[in-house]
């Protein structure tokens, strides 16, 4: 867990967030809990994953239920992972209070492994109220706009987590690639992703289907980088005060991870 004391404003975090194999990686595993021994610790986590999506922006479980596999053919023991993190229904409240009326709820939705496999890593004592929302669209200006609303979180002490992958292709994974072997492709966007985040050039990386280099190759669907608008969005005022904490590859996939404030 965060060994940091508990501060007033929060960072904004975009996390690739890996599969359920993720554990049983010999670096990565170690790298997302040396992250967040360096945090200050969260009154509670706000997480918008790559693998919920639903419109109008929906809330997930207030209490703590059974956790989401959504994920097929893997060894049993990844259906096992337990992640009985507290409910956040404070924290529910003041998202309605942000975004309205029109916020959903889904009161038997868990967490799904784009929140919890991270999470395990970053906070394994499971002490920290946990909130997962949903995307309601993949559109960046929507996504960064909804970041933007959600941003006041952070002054009360709220981890804002958007959590998916850097690139994401899994046709075009390479099982066994070292950093400098994976593909092309992959390197490519992630630098260029590096270069547009270093300048702070928002309207780069909302319009990246036409500035990224093999956009296409990297995200055939955007889900997986969608989540970062709504950390830009949520993190726009410490652009200039961003870290990297977490990069290079997994499967020949960019890992690649930021954190502003």
């Amino acid at each position: 867990m965060s060994t940091a004391e508990t501060a007033g404003r929060m960072p904004a975090l975009y996390l690739s967030h890996g599969a359920p194999p993720l554990a049983d990686d010999p670096l990565w595993p170690g790298q997302l809990s040396a992250w967040s021994a360096e945090l200050p610790r969260p009154t509670a986590i706000l997480v918008v994953s790559a693998h919920w999506e639903d419109a109008p922006v929906t809330l997930g479980s207030t209490t703590t239920v059974p956790l989401v596999y959504d994920f097929w053919g893997f060894p049993e023991h990844y259906y096992s992972v337990l992640y009985p993190a507290p409910g956040a229904p404070e924290l529910a409240a003041k998202v309605r209070a942000l975004l309205g009326d029109s916020v959903h709820e889904a009161p038997d939705r868990g967490l799904d492994h784009g929140a919890y496999v991270p999470l395990v890593e970053m906070f394994p004592e499971a002490d920290i109220p946990v909130l997962q929302l949903s995307m309601p669209t993949l559109d960046p200006v929507g996504l960064f706009d909804l970041g933007r609303r959600l941003a006041p979180l952070r002054d009360e002490g709220v981890l804002i987590i958007g959590s998916g992958f850097f690139t994401h292709n899994l046709r075009e994974m390479t099982p066994g690639a070292a950093d400098d072997e994976a593909p092309a492709w992959s390197r490519e966007f992630d630098a260029w992703g590096r270069e547009t985040l270093a300048a702070g050039d928002i309207d780069a990386l909302l319009d990246f289907r036409h500035t990224a280099p093999a956009a296409r190759l990297a995200h055939p669907r955007i889900e997986h980088f969608a989540p970062l608008f709504v950390t830009l969005g949520a993190g726009e005022a410490d652009l200039e005060n961003r870290q990297t904490p977490i990069e290079g590859f997994w499967l020949g996939l960019a890992k690649r991870s930021i954190q502003l404030g």
